[in-house]
């Protein structure tokens, strides 16, 4: 059964950092579906798009910049336990910028069971290195109030660019764990199953889901979540 999906057929600014930050501005973009605690998310060709990433802290209509070198991109409904999330994903380009310079995990990730900025899952599909992995993050730490945990190896599957890739993540709590699949057409590339034997206990109640770009240029579409 499907419980959420978007085919990005409206406007040309769909929402940015901005709406987020300033809820109750007259002029903010806001969006029914997403929220962004940082970058801006457009629609081009009838497809979701980051914009040329840069670190210009947008303003209302992100005509002065997009911030999407760090683009982080969350549903608004946060009630998503056992689902697959699926898109088509098109990867333009890595790139950097003097404030965010080249890193291994540069890419694009899918959130799941996202609850706070501190306690989350992420599939790496994408990343500069080339590799694909899952991680867990959990509150208590430097990076942002937490810290991350492999909770998969790390897997060497580089990610085309300039292609379209069916992206798909699946979550299912199983028991006391919790396990994980990543697929790109139809392929599993990685899978993991949190037992809580690293980073403490599993996340086992609902979230959102959503994507994250690190110095990344893409475009994504037909965003899906079904019940599993």
């Amino acid at each position: 059964m499907i419980l959420f999906q978007d085919n990005f057929q409206k406007a040309e600014l769909i929402t940015n950092e901005f709406a987020f930050w300033n809820p109750t501005n007259a002029t903010a973009v806001k969006s029914p579906n997403w929220d962004m605690t940082s970058g801006s998310l457009f629609r081009l060709n009838d497809r979701a798009w980051s914009g040329v990433p840069d670190t210009v802290t947008p303003n209302a209509t992100s005509s002065n910049g997009t911030n999407s070198a760090v683009f982080r991109l969350t549903t608004k409904r946060a009630d998503f336990l056992d689902y697959a999330v699926s898109f088509t994903l098109n990867v333009k380009e890595l790139s950097s910028t003097t404030s965010t310079p080249k890193v291994d995990w540069d890419g694009i990730h899918v959130f799941l069971r996202y609850i706070s900025e501190q306690e989350l899952y992420y599939a790496s599909v994408c990343r500069r290195d080339g590799k694909v992995v899952i991680k867990k993050k959990k509150p208590g730490g430097t990076s942002n109030g937490g810290t991350y945990y492999d909770i998969s190896t790390y897997q060497t599957k580089p990610f085309p660019t300039g292609v379209d890739v069916k992206v798909k993540a699946t979550i299912q709590t199983i028991g006391t764990t919790v396990k994980i699949q990543l697929f790109a057409n139809g392929v599993l590339l990685v899978e993991a199953t949190d037992t809580g034997a690293v980073g403490g206990a599993p996340i086992l109640t609902p979230g959102k889901t959503g994507i994250r770009g690190d110095n990344a240029s893409f475009m994504f579409d037909s965003f899906t979540v079904e019940s599993l």
